[in-house]
């Protein structure tokens, strides 16, 4: 063998098991410099500016409304400040650093359209983050898929081996699921890309306020339409709509696992973690153990993934709109990095699997998993109806483990024999009309793979083709994924470049 390549309050509960990724979720938006206090710091820069060109706050009063706002934003980007996440504990500083005068800023505002808007700037964060995770572990999968094209591999189904296939084909199939889920990405972006603000609680105010230049220079795409929805409906949805994401890449992360465990019931696996590196360890009591502890985290952390992703859907089942319930930002924050460390724990396992080829082929030619090539030929080649063809088959079969009999050493006369006797009584010649040769490469798992003929199989031809549009699609995601960050980061420079323009007047 060689290698190759916030909190849940209602749910008290869930505390031990979500304490630690909420803890990793909050890190990563204190990393990136984006969390609840940024964002109000960004929707009270924008206010100012647009709000003194469109003539809302009076002349003599903007720079030193400004001013204040950037006391306050200075003095929580220092090390170990305290940075308020809520509109009411952000606003005291606000009047410490510039007099009550500053609060003329909140005129046609609510810490129902405020808040709306930096959970889904947060989340929009967030999902950039799960798509990049989800890109590279797909690019391990796909670039592990290109190695093994000629690998050929029993797959199961019922928990029982069915047909060979190509290695190459498996592990593109899953990687069609997670492409799947980087389109769920995508559109649950787009959706969640809306500028609440401007709403006020839920029905919009009598100010004029600019809602799409707020959109704008807040990196958002547009603007949540329908007041009424923005922070009482949409911000609801939204962390619920980003746990199904969640649980569809964990649930897909867990069934690769899965299939990969199986076989570490055998006796002789054909594919195994190679071993160390944390990918493995011994037994503290039997020393011909190698226990997978690789396998068994990445399966828990999709298991916690799925756990935490039920959540927000729990939080938001029977409560009246707007309610804060499913709105915690570090608890949803705390569901997107339970999401990244499964994938990211897929991705040593991708990294750190053995594949053994000649022992895959020998299962496969241990067992009668090419059996119904027989009855494809018969009816392909000669005409005889599947269900006879397989009743055929299925006679070699039964016949052949009664005895211990493998495909490689089945006799021809008794597969002549076996066809003589099924058929009898019926319109169709007594003779097997495959001839021995016929029959042993029906029964050849590698001739199986390469002779398919169906689009989307596992012929070398196909493999070729699906592996470079693979390729494309995870070009095309990281594209996608710059050009999102960039346009929200171009957004945030045009702000801070215009609010210094402010402080300047």
């Amino acid at each position: 063998m060689t290698a190759i390549h916030g909190r849940l309050a209602p749910f008290a509960g869930w505390g031990v098991l979500a304490g630690a990724l909420m803890l990793s979720g909050a890190a990563a938006a204190a990393e990136a410099g984006r969390d609840e206090f940024f964002w109000l710091g960004e929707i009270n820069k924008a206010t100012a500016v647009i709000n003194a060109d469109e003539g809302l706050l009076p002349a003599d009063k903007v720079p030193g409304i400004a001013a204040a706002l950037d006391r306050v934003i200075r003095d929580g980007d220092r090390p170990d400040a305290k940075r308020p996440s809520t509109v009411i504990s952000f606003e005291p500083l606000l009047i410490e650093a510039g007099g009550v005068e500053v609060t003329l800023l909140h005129a046609g505002r609510s810490s129902q359209d405020m808040h709306a808007t930096y959970r889904a700037a947060i989340l929009r964060d967030d999902l950039l983050r799960l798509a990049d995770r989800l890109n590279a572990t797909a690019r391990t999968l796909v670039a592990l898929a290109a190695d093994h094209r000629e690998t050929i591999v029993p797959n199961y189904t019922n928990g029982v081996a069915a047909q060979p296939n190509s290695y190459a084909h498996y592990l593109l199939g899953h990687a069609a699921g997670f492409e799947r889920d980087a389109q769920r990405i995508r559109e649950a972006y787009g959706r969640i890309d809306r500028s609440a603000m401007g709403t006020t609680v839920l029905n919009g105010t009598g100010w004029p306020l600019d809602r799409a230049r707020m959109a704008d220079y807040l990196g958002f795409a547009g603007v949540v339409d329908n007041a009424y929805d923005a922070s009482q409906i949409s911000s609801m949805e939204h962390p619920v709509e980003v746990g199904a994401v969640v649980t569809s890449i964990a649930l897909h992360t867990g069934h690769f696992i899965e299939d990969v465990m199986t076989q570490y019931a055998q006796s002789r696996p054909w594919i195994l973690l190679e071993e160390g590196g944390g990918n493995t360890y011994v037994s503290s009591a039997m020393p011909q153990k190698r226990n997978p502890g690789l396998l068994n985290s990445t399966r828990s952390d999709a298991s916690t993934a799925i756990t935490l992703a039920l959540g927000p859907m729990i939080q938001a089942h029977n409560i009246t709109p707007g309610m804060s319930d499913p709105k915690d930002v570090e608890a949803n924050s705390a569901v997107i990095a339970a999401g990244v460390k499964a994938l990211a724990g897929l991705d040593r396992v991708l990294k750190g699997l053995v594949v053994d080829p000649r022992r895959a082929l020998e299962e496969l030619n241990g067992d009668w998993t090419a059996s119904q090539e027989i009855a494809d030929r018969l009816m392909r080649e000669h005409g005889l109806p599947f269900r006879e063809g397989h009743h055929v088959a299925s006679e070699i079969v039964t016949y052949a483990r009664a005895r211990g009999i493998g495909p490689l050493d089945f006799p021809y006369a008794e597969a002549q024999r076996i066809y003589a006797e099924t058929v009898a009584g019926t319109d169709f010649p007594p003779v097997l009309p495959l001839g021995e040769a016929e029959f042993r490469a029906a029964l050849d798992p590698a001739a199986i793979v390469r002779s398919r003929v169906t689009a989307g199989g596992p012929q070398p031809a196909e493999v070729t083709r699906m592996l470079a549009e693979a390729g494309e699609k995870l070009d095309a995601q990281d594209r996608w994924i710059a050009d999102r960050r960039g346009h929200v980061d171009a957004a945030l420079e045009r702000l801070d470049q215009d609010f210094r323009a402010l402080l300047s007047r």
